[in-house]
């Protein structure tokens, strides 16, 4: 452990605007990181106790999911107090003293701002369902009834059911696309708009780099309140929602996804841009067109610097030909845009059990495709615990606390199993994330994938983890460079990244399988360390799940 602990100061960052194109960011759950006062929920200090770790990794940038003042009906993506830290999580001082800390070791800290919804508790919200007249009465979406009394069109929350819920106060409905208590901001309204940008202030003001923009193709609804149009059933996928939501039902064309969005978007980037080097990426959930909204969104430099979709978020299993597909696509629709891959997060199955399952050798699995996500042309979202391997924690009804879960029960089983506590040290209670039982229970499963196993030992996930970013850090060609697909063979793919001087051939084997891939003549490509194929005459020979890594001489 003394690696970690014993870490020297990192020179100061210097202002560089382009720090995002290739960063990789990782994100942490505040909730189940770090308990450091004993109440079973993590919060800021327990994360400062561990920036050394998460420096060790080798990463540029922290992502730190909602801390905000919340009445946790969704775990703090419902806000309350856009400007103040919740009490369960420290303090405002306990925030400060984390950038600085995060600073001094060369990390960048990227908060997570939720500005579709608010918490139906919300001071707004409050006085906006007061009356019909008051001076924020439009600050949210209001819509009165049919004539028979129904909600004012089809939509459909994510959460299930209608998006429309009924306010005895105003006797209309209010739009919500998540929970009933997450009614949506109204960004037609020029003062909302002002208001949410006031807040971004606020927070560049107390030093953070960046901002992971929840939901940002939610902000602005048709004004006309069109119904949706129904997706035929070979239409419909389960990259947003799951399979069993009948929101997936809908082609969501006047719910989200509006192009009314892209001047927002401009005053967003316009105010990051007083700041030296203040960066934002957007999650993007939209499961026809969502590569389209990344390219509209992340295209020129007048918009949000980067935005993640959900193809590699989905519960289908990564391929080679997927790979390619999503690449490509993306390199054909975004010429200017960039993108941020992902294949965990806190919303979605842990890979390990997503994809892993029914590998025959997991670890081997887990290293490869790793490897590719951190090969790949685009920034990189890695999620705590996805170094370490974790699985989806198996948890009792009784234990759930996700309402998506208990909602669709026990076909969805909700998002908990992918937040359990992390689990640091196997030999101390709760793994070492607290002295007193956790908010959700560790794994038992998890505990023999403990940092403390996994530390030191160069055949762990975690060490592979450490030494990739350490070799991607060395090639500026992986980081920021262009990429050229070299070709698919079943589940074998070869790609080459080049950044001036410098051209790359990655290759992967993602199957269980040998495999070979043809890389177009094997002339003047010098092995680099740490591969695991060997060139035949112009072809990469692998064995199960290899990689392979070569510089164009």
């Amino acid at each position: 452990m003394s690696a970690v602990h014993d870490m020297k100061a990192a020179p100061e960052l210097a202002p560089d605007r382009d720090w995002w194109r290739g960063a990789v960011i990782y994100q942490v759950y505040p909730r189940s990181y770090q308990d450091s006062n004993g109440d079973g929920v993590g919060d800021l200090k327990g994360i400062i106790q561990r920036l050394p770790y998460i420096a060790s990794l080798g990463v540029d940038a922290v992502w730190i999911s909602p801390f905000f003042k919340s009445p946790m009906k969704d775990f703090g993506y419902d806000v309350s107090d856009y400007r103040d830290v919740d009490p369960l999580f420290g303090t405002l001082a306990d925030f400060d003293a984390l950038v600085e800390e995060a600073h001094r070791l060369g990390l960048r800290i990227i908060i997570d701002e939720v500005i579709s919804h608010t918490a139906d508790i919300h001071p707004w919200f409050r006085e906006s369902r007061s009356s019909r007249d008051n001076p924020k009465a439009d600050w949210y979406v209001w819509a009165d009834a049919r004539p028979d009394g129904t909600p004012p069109n089809n939509w459909l929350s994510i959460f299930g059911g209608s998006a429309w819920q009924w306010d005895t106060r105003r006797q209309q409905y209010y739009l919500h696309n998540f929970l009933a208590e997450q009614p949506d901001l109204n960004f037609h309204n020029r003062e909302v708009q002002d208001a949410l940008l006031d807040v971004t202030r606020f927070w560049l003001e107390r030093g953070v780099d960046g901002f992971r923009l929840d939901t940002i193709n939610f902000y602005f609804h048709s004004q006309g309140l069109e119904d949706n149009p129904a997706l035929p059933p070979e239409e419909r996928n389960d990259q947003t929602a799951p399979s069993v939501n009948p929101y997936n039902y809908q082609d969501h064309i006047f719910d989200k996804s509006r192009p009314e969005n892209l001047a927002f978007l401009e005053r967003f980037r316009a105010l990051l841009d007083e700041y030296p080097a203040a960066a934002a990426v957007g999650e993007v959930g939209d499961s026809q067109r969502g590569l389209e909204v990344v390219a509209a969104y992340t295209a020129g430099d007048r918009r949000v610097q980067m935005c993640y979709a959900f193809d590699f978020l989905a519960p289908e299993k990564i391929g080679a030909s997927k790979v390619r597909s999503v690449l490509e696509t993306f390199g054909r629709v975004a010429i200017d845009g960039w993108s941020c891959w992902a294949f965990s997060n806190h919303d979605v199955v842990r890979p390990a059990t997503r994809w892993a399952a029914d590998e025959p050798d997991r670890l081997a699995y887990l290293k490869v495709i790793s490897a590719l996500l951190m090969s790949l042309r685009g920034s990189v979202c890695l999620y705590q615990g996805e170094e370490l391997g974790l699985t989806e924690a198996e948890l009792s009804y009784e234990d759930l606390q996700d309402p998506y879960g208990i909602r669709f029960w026990p076909e969805f089983k909700g998002r908990d199993g992918c937040r359990t506590p992390m689990v640091w040290d196997d030999g101390k209670a709760n793994g070492g994330f607290s002295s007193v039982r956790p908010w959700l229970p560790v794994a038992t499963e998890h505990l023999p994938l403990s940092v403390s196993r996994q530390q030191g030992n160069p055949d762990s996930l975690l060490e592979h983890y450490r030494r990739f970013l350490a070799f991607r850090r060395e090639h500026p060609a992986l980081v920021k460079g262009d990429i050229e697909f070299l070709g698919v063979d079943g589940d074998a793919i070869a790609f080459a990244r080049t950044e001036g001087n410098e051209r790359i051939i990655c290759a992967f084997n993602l199957g269980s399988r040998p495999a070979t891939i043809d890389i177009g003549g094997g002339k003047g490509v010098q092995p680099l360390a740490g591969s695991s194929g060997e060139v035949r005459d112009g072809k990469i020979a692998f064995q199960s799940y290899g990689t392979w890594f070569g510089r164009l001489d």
